[in-house]
């Protein structure tokens, strides 16, 4: 019997009141009967029952054993329960099971997950000679899942030997902290090591590909993949086909997405949100249609990609109609990003008093980005009586958030209103609230270049800046003249020029055309959403240079090509 429950609680599908059944029938139950009971009940909804039942077990006078405690423990911190764990932990002392690798392992797992990582370090200290790889792991886990990154690079360097765990952990704790680029050096030196990827790490540097938006890197995961013959899994899958959506390649994620051999709900909703991301809000919606078709059941982050899909691409109707839908055909409760989605999707089509009021009847209590999205609205339409009423609101709420006084400044500025700039430029001052420098990224040669505006520091800049002023002249000769609105100063027309024509996004575009060949696609990130001026001066290169140039910013893609940019002038 004791085999058979073994098997059971081995078993993902077993009811677990068949198993209960089991081990009641017999009348003289062993430790290794009881501890496999364990392990049913930890697969269970309710873990901690695992310990009344631990209870009822000393009662009936059966002597736990080192292997009680590993999985009384794996039961306590997949329930989270801190203080049933703790009095487990007694019990190991009382047993005497406290050097035991495999009980110090669980100990240290259930603390870091019940978020008392100081704890998880104390067991780990009492016996630094007892331990193994997967005591090293479980404590960078923890510690990484606690955003200490630091603490996770220091035990990390101490480790006497690593294995491909302990680099996944590494990378794991630059990933979810955002220190992305140092996510990409950890997974070099892991290669340079000799250690071979697992999926894990795959699925994690896609990720960070796609959060760079770096296609090169990239596309050298996918070659990974592919030599190591791994097989293609949904979760592999849709990281690759992510990758690929974040990354500007959005024909080559179609193709991926109709030859994947299996796709679950996370694989359609990334296919929706990309098309969404890329303007492409008909194809979005031609898709979600297919998605219905094939019987599967949306789910709030489908609608997000969905209405999402019909703001960037100005379908009014269509949205208004999906929303509907979401609430009552799916009976989901419209969140924050639903109503965000909508609030765009109006403003953006110059229904800002309907906007409004979805705002004030539907959402008890707006957030400050709802508003944030009206206040771009009334920056696009130049409602300037609106929009000072809605910034002023929001530096009231959220005095340190730079980006409610960039707006405002970028409504008055728009209408000449120089005095009222200086006054906002002023009170970001007072209140030591800062703009968020702006940047562009530009994957080449294997490297990850940064500019920002005016940048010099690069290596090759004196090229950069020479090739920017054959861009200029080019550009200057095809008939573009400059757009100032954008430049928040009251400065001369000289200074605004020499200000605007130095953007980041314009270094990285002058540096694209010394490292790529004739002809050759230019990919961009930036942080920032990219400026008017900066977005016809695109467009005007990619019809003069003939080259399609493609820009991920914080708002969308941009693809130029042909003096034509896919948002249609529509951001």
């Amino acid at each position: 019997m004791g085999h058979l429950l073994t098997f059971l609680a081995l078993t993902p599908s077993t009811p677990f009141d068949y198993s209960l059944s089991i081990y009641q029938t017999l009348s003289s139950p062993t430790v290794f009967a009881s501890n496999n009971m364990i392990r049913c009940f930890t697969k269970t909804e309710s873990p901690l029952n695992a310990v009344v039942f631990y209870s009822s077990m000393l009662r009936s006078c059966v002597i736990p054993n080192n292997y009680s405690f590993t999985f009384l423990l794996q039961a306590c911190a997949k329930g989270f329960g801190l203080n049933e764990g703790a009095q487990v932990h007694d019990h190991v002392v009382k047993f005497g099971f406290c050097e035991d690798v495999y009980i110090r392992n669980a100990l240290i797992h259930l603390y870091s997950a019940c978020c008392h990582i100081e704890s998880s370090k104390r067991v780990f200290d009492e016996s630094p000679n007892k331990c193994d790889v997967v005591t090293w792991n479980v404590i960078l886990a923890g510690f990484a899942r606690d955003g200490q990154v630091g603490v996770v690079e220091k035990l990390f360097d101490e480790m006497p030997e690593r294995d491909v765990v302990s680099w996944n952990t590494m990378i794991m704790a630059y990933l979810h902290n955002g220190e992305l680029e140092e996510c990409l050096d950890c997974f070099r030196r892991m290669r340079e090591s000799g250690f071979i990827p697992n999926e894990a790490t795959l699925v994690m540097m896609l990720s960070a590909s796609a959060q760079l938006g770096l296609v090169e890197h990239g596309r050298l995961v996918h070659s990974i993949i592919d030599y190591l013959d791994i097989p293609m899994t949904v979760a592999l899958g849709t990281a690759l086909l992510d990758m690929y959506a974040k990354c500007g390649c959005i024909e080559k994620c179609r193709l991926f997405f109709d030859k994947m051999p299996q796709r679950d709900i996370s694989t359609w909703n990334v296919m929706i949100c990309g098309m969404a991301s890329h303007g492409l809000g008909k194809e979005a919606l031609a898709l979600f249609e297919r998605f219905l078709n094939e019987g599967l059941r949306p789910v709030n982050i489908t609608f997000i990609g969905v209405l999402n899909a019909c703001s960037r691409a100005g379908l009014v109707r269509e949205g208004k109609h999906y929303f509907k839908m979401m609430t009552e055909n799916y009976g989901i409760e419209p969140e924050m990003e639903h109503y965000g989605c909508m609030v765009d999707l109006l403003g953006r089509a110059g229904l800002v008093s309907e906007a409004i009021e979805m705002i004030e009847k539907n959402v008890v209590s707006p957030d400050p980005v709802l508003w944030a999205t009206l206040l771009c609205a009334c920056r696009i339409h130049g409602l300037v009586e609106l929009g000072e009423n809605i910034g002023n609101k929001l530096i009231e709420l959220d005095p340190t958030y730079d980006g409610h006084y960039v707006q405002l400044s970028s409504i008055y500025a728009k209408s000449r209103k120089w005095d009222q700039v200086v006054r906002v430029r002023r009170l970001m001052a007072e209140r030591n609230t800062s703009k968020v420098p702006g940047w562009s990224l530009i994957e080449a040669q294997g490297r990850v270049h940064r500019f920002i505006a005016g940048d010099k520091e690069h290596e090759r800049s004196i090229e950069i800046y020479k090739m920017l002023n054959i861009i200029e002249t080019r550009v200057a000769e095809a008939g573009y003249v400059r757009n100032l609105s954008s430049v928040l100063h009251d400065i001369g027309e000289e200074e605004k020029e020499n200000a605007i024509k130095v953007h980041s996004e314009r270094l990285a575009i002058a540096f694209g055309f010394l490292v790529t060949g004739a002809g050759d696609c230019i990919r961009i990130v930036k942080n920032l959403r990219v400026c008017r001026d900066c977005h016809e001066v695109t467009k005007m290169i990619s019809r003069v240079f003939e080259r399609e140039i493609i820009v991920r910013d914080g708002s969308r893609f941009h693809h130029f090509k042909e003096g034509k940019c896919s948002c249609l002038d529509y951001w």
